[in-house]
């Protein structure tokens, strides 16, 4: 951080002898070293000072404190910054300075006090908060803990129950809420709110409201009985919920030793958990994911040029089948007027009718009340012509992956959309350049391709062609971040980033069984990696059929390290397409539950048979680590020949593609960042001991093998990447 942007406090004495201190580190006042420790000499001159009697503490700009400063973290891990001494903040700062003064504090909360700005607040002597202020302490999302005295003086505010529910789920609570729970004393509006908390305080200093330091508090404790009932429970949640992580049971751990052995003890637990926390694999990843899903939005060459986005009020999807409802519905859901077309009034209906239940979910679930449910469903319109696409800014179309069909919309839509309209397509596999080949205006030609249900998965792939102009791209950023979509713009090549990257985790898969691995260890390995579900679980919930249109492409256009096999074709012959028939790999029930299926046992020999290939007894009993490896190192290989080409354009967003397109762990930071915590030498050598052994499928790719020679990151920048458009 630059010496201009350092933050800061600010201390201000009025009249009545109330010393106003102000945390100010824009945008969300965040607490760096700086600001902390400046917080310790503001507070000091309050305590040295004869005319100050008492303290508030408030954040500048209506937000009291957006927490510790993420950026330090990586400075920590890097070793670039030295950690603070054990204890420095939570028990120097907070508790022996703050929380044990002479003088009574006050906090005063707007906007948000999240993580260590709730943990300064909770060390002050009374809690004045607005309504609508968020309180909580997310530390959790980070692979941490709280750190600066959280984990002991949230139980004793609210009780232990609801402190490990806020801590462990990392929702946060509104200050009407928190009123009721007894983190904050008062309600106040935002323009009364520093006055009261000053009158507050003095209130304190004449006995008139009590002295409290949170961390003795004891009546909110439960009796240690229950107490060990409630951790008994918490930890069992966390062991089904998160059974990789370790950072929740320890959360739990150092909440228990402060109820245990007291406040003084949890402290320097807390401290000790902390320190060893911060340096872990999983809080490095998560961090790397917290900085790389902010990053997906810089493209240089594109958006440093300094281009506006244009307002786009109209949005025109073509096809109202799963993908097109899924999009119309996330466009109105953010207040976009939709045109839905159809080619006939049985799918028009059909598209409407979906969208309206994707809504009424919401209804039901309690997320969208019913008057919000008539406005947000007013907004779409279907037709079945182009005669009101004369003022649409942006139409997307997600027709059927058929060629032809594609280009003659892409002509017609020429023809009745204003000129400034953006033409998108959904397509998964079909090359842009064919889509847009009768039509003139290339630079409007962008992909927008959504995941499917559009409406739930978040990450959105912004594919430009050579000819997509800049103003293009940012227009459909801008889409993306206000439908709340993760944007990441990729080059144009078969299957973008995505489906490229994946191409080779369901091959990887049938290439194990033909060997003799067993097809339910498999997904049972993968999920347990962390997968919301294995390859094989997964091809039958998208259907034989799209499984096989895509696997065409790969073949046709990466034919020597394609795994070719004749499994999928087999059970498809045989009316198994997937869940939808009830029978693909596994068979489903009436409530969509998987189980296996012991007559695979025959299509898996007539696949081997026909591959020509035999048991090996090695891949017949792999261990776990071997099948995650044997699936995801090709995955990890392709990655790099796509990062290597430039149809990425920097390593971590190919992290936050794997993470939010195929469910990839976001504790292990992402495809690329994972493989770097294994190292580019361990999986080069892997692969290619593999490809000697198994065939072309596994062979390392020229940039991978380069990198292990040089003991190079595999996520290190792409000197320069070369362009083979």
């Amino acid at each position: 951080m630059g010496s201009a942007t350092k933050g800061r406090t600010t201390i201000d004495v009025g009249a009545d002898g109330v010393a106003v201190i102000t945390i100010i580190n824009p945008p969300v006042n965040s607490l760096s070293f700086d600001v902390l420790n400046s917080l310790k000499d503001s507070f000091d001159q309050a305590l040295r000072r004869d005319d100050v009697k008492a303290i508030v503490v408030t954040g500048a700009k209506g937000k009291f404190s957006g927490g510790f400063d993420i950026t330090a973290f990586g400075a920590i891990q890097s070793g670039t910054v030295d950690q603070p001494k054990r204890g420095y903040i939570s028990v120097e700062i907070l508790t022996e300075t703050v929380e044990a003064a002479r003088k009574p504090s006050v906090a005063a909360i707007d906007g948000l006090a999240l993580g260590g700005g709730l943990e300064v607040a909770m060390a002050c002597h009374a809690r004045i908060s607005t309504s609508t202020a968020q309180l909580g302490l997310p530390e959790l999302q980070l692979g941490i803990i709280p750190g600066f005295g959280g984990t002991q003086r949230l139980p004793r505010l609210v009780g232990i129950t609801k402190a490990l529910e806020m801590m462990l789920t990392s929702k946060p609570v509104k200050g009407e809420e928190g009123h009721a729970l007894g983190l904050v004393d008062a309600i106040v509006s935002p323009n009364e709110l520093v006055n009261t908390a000053r009158q507050w305080a003095l209130d304190i200093l004449e006995r008139r409201k009590p002295w409290v330091a949170s961390l003795y508090r004891t009546d909110k404790l439960d009796s240690l009985g229950e107490a060990r009932e409630i951790f008994k429970f918490a930890r069992a949640q966390a062991r089904k919920q998160a059974p990789n992580l370790k950072h929740p049971l320890v959360c739990i751990d150092v909440v228990e030793e402060g109820v245990v052995s007291g406040p003084q003890a949890g402290l320097w637990k807390e401290a000790d958990e902390f320190q060893v926390l911060v340096c872990s694999d999983t809080c490095k990843s998560l961090v790397h994911i917290f900085f790389a899903q902010r990053g997906t939005t810089k493209v240089p060459g594109i958006t440093d040029k300094g281009l506006m986005p244009r307002r786009v009020k109209k949005v025109a999807v073509l096809g109202g089948g799963l993908m097109g409802s899924g999009i119309a519905t996330a466009l109105i859901l953010s207040n976009y007027q939709v045109i839905l077309k159809e080619v006939n009034e049985k799918f028009l209906q059909a598209g409407i009718d979906r969208i309206r239940a994707n809504l009424q979910s919401r209804v039901k679930k309690g997320k969208m009340s019913q008057e919000k449910f008539e406005k947000t469903f007013s907004l779409l319109k279907g037709v079945l012509d182009y005669e009101s696409f004369k003022d649409v800014d942006m139409v997307i179309e997600a027709v059927i992956e058929n060629i032809s069909l594609k280009q003659q919309i892409f002509a017609d839509l020429e023809k009745y959309c204003p000129l400034h309209c953006i033409l998108a397509s959904n397509t998964s596999t079909i090359d842009l350049n064919l889509i847009g080949q009768r039509t003139r205006s290339q630079d409007q030609i962008i992909g927008a391709h959504f995941f499917s249900p559009a409406h739930v998965m978040p990450l959105l792939e912004i594919v430009r062609t050579n000819q997509t102009s800049p103003q293009a791209i940012v227009d459909l950023l801008d889409v993306g971040k206000k439908i709340r979509k993760t944007p990441v713009v990729v080059g144009n090549c078969t299957g973008f980033a995505v489906n490229r990257m994946f191409f080779p985790y369901t091959q990887a898969a049938i290439l194990l069984v033909e060997r003799g691995t067993d097809l339910y260890q498999i997904d049972r390995a993968i999920t347990k990696f962390g997968m919301p579900m294995g390859p094989f679980r997964l091809c039958d919930l998208v259907g034989f059929g799209v499984a096989i249109a895509t696997g065409l492409q790969f073949i046709e256009n990466f034919p020597e390290r394609t795994y070719k096999s004749m499994l999928i074709p087999l059970l498809q012959e045989d009316k198994r397409a997937g869940e939808t028939t009830r029978k693909g790999f596994y068979l489903y029930n009436d409530k969509r539950k998987a189980s296996p299926d012991p007559e695979l046992r025959k299509y898996v020999e007539k696949a081997r048979s026909i591959s020509g290939v035999s048991i090996d007894p090695k891949l017949a009993k792999l261990p776990e680590k071997d099948i995650v490896e044997m699936i995801f190192f090709p995955v990890v290989n392709e990655a790099c020949r796509v990062f290597a080409e430039g149809i990425a354009v920097k390593a971590a967003d190919l992290d936050i593609a794997s993470v939010m397109g195929m469910g990839f762990p976001f504790y292990r930071g992402g495809i690329l960042f994972w493989a770097d915590s294994l190292g580019s030498k361990y999986i080069y050598s892997r692969l290619e001991e593999w490809s000697k052994m198994h065939g072309e499928f596994f062979k390392p790719c020229d940039f991978l093998a380069e990198r292990a020679a040089n003991g190079a990151p595999l996520s290190s920048p792409v000197e320069q990447a070369k362009s083979r458009l």
